[in-house]
């Protein structure tokens, strides 16, 4: 056997093991990091599809809540995990911030994969029923006559919730003072108990309460008005011009899972929030389903990142 024909043979025996590998994924259990406690958003994603992908998968699929420091903890737990597409993340808008609030170890852009966007969302000014505004522009006046008087919520230093009143704080030229929490959930709580006077939040964590009577709605975050509360205003026509934020979730892995998984995962995860029951569910808590290609979803993700790092040092916003 020539020397030539020996190398050939040893390379193929080196690819057959590879591509055996990457047959068998996936061969055990497979777990979806959020870096953000249950009862949010994020959580209700992970568990769909945690609850969808193994009927096609046929492995069990879990989910692993990690929050903490404004989403850092669980994001960089999924960065540093191995490639093998047994982790994966879901990761929102928080994730397109982080590294310019935080020292990292991690880049979002270089150590993560992305697998598909699954949907968008507004973020809605809420306030306690007993809170004296019932407008942007009550509020824009009561928060100027009393400087750092008014409280309000967010779900943690960075999130999109903070970033959110912050930017909004910069272009009305208000103070208030920050209330962190750690998620959604006790901060929603305490807004109730009327504990907090103001927030915004992801709509589908609030809308039920609004339609309740336990909060009131003053504007949502977005371009246009929620067809699931059409009688509320954007901050933008509410008296604050030019301010929009978008909301979006999605689904990655660390950097350097095999292509085949990815694409399987993509082709999975489409087909479940692709489908009407998922569609529905999305759609009823205010998020609009839009699943894509990894690469489209991925050039989302940088765009981003490029919009906040410029939003977040021209309004000086830190995390706290």
């Amino acid at each position: 056997m020539n020397a030539c024909l020996k190398l050939v043979l040893a390379a193929i025996l080196a690819i057959v093991p590879l591509a055996a590998q990457a047959q068998a994924w996936p061969a055990k259990q497979i777990r979806i990091i959020v870096p953000f406690p249950p009862a949010g958003f994020n959580d209700i994603l992970a568990r769909i599809l945690a609850q969808e992908l193994p009927k096609t998968l046929g492995q069990p699929v879990i989910v692993e809540n990690r929050p903490g420091s404004g989403s850092l903890l669980g994001t960089e737990l999924a960065a540093k995990s191995a490639p093998d597409g047994y982790t994966l993340f879901i990761a929102a808008l928080p994730f397109s911030v982080i590294q310019s609030l935080y020292k990292t170890s991690f880049d979002v852009t270089k150590d993560f994969a992305p697998i598909t966007l699954a949907g968008v969302s507004d973020n809605m000014l809420v306030a306690h029923p007993a809170f004296p505004a019932n407008s942007v522009a009550d509020l824009i006046r009561i928060a100027k006559e009393k400087p750092g008087r008014v409280n309000y919520g967010s779900s943690g230093g960075g999130t999109s919730v903070h970033l959110c009143m912050e930017l909004f704080k910069t272009m009305s030229k208000t103070y208030m003072t920050h209330i962190p929490y750690k998620g959604s959930a006790p901060v929603v709580a305490d807004l109730i108990a009327g504990q907090v006077d103001v927030m915004f939040d992801n709509l589908p964590n609030v809308i039920q309460h609004v339609k309740s009577g336990r909060m009131k709605a003053l504007a949502v975050s977005g371009p246009k008005r929620s067809p699931l509360a059409p009688e509320v205003p954007t901050v933008a026509e509410a008296g604050v011009p030019g301010f929009e934020v978008t909301v979006w979730f999605g689904l990655l892995a660390p950097a350097g899972v095999p292509r085949d998984i990815i694409q399987r995962l993509n082709a999975e995860s489409t087909r479940i929030i692709s489908s009407p029951e998922v569609t529905d569910r999305f759609l009823k808590l205010g998020v609009n389903p839009a699943p894509g290609t990894p690469e489209q979803f991925g050039d989302m993700v940088k765009s981003e990142v490029s919009r906040w790092a410029m939003v977040i040092k021209n309004a000086g916003i830190k995390a706290e």
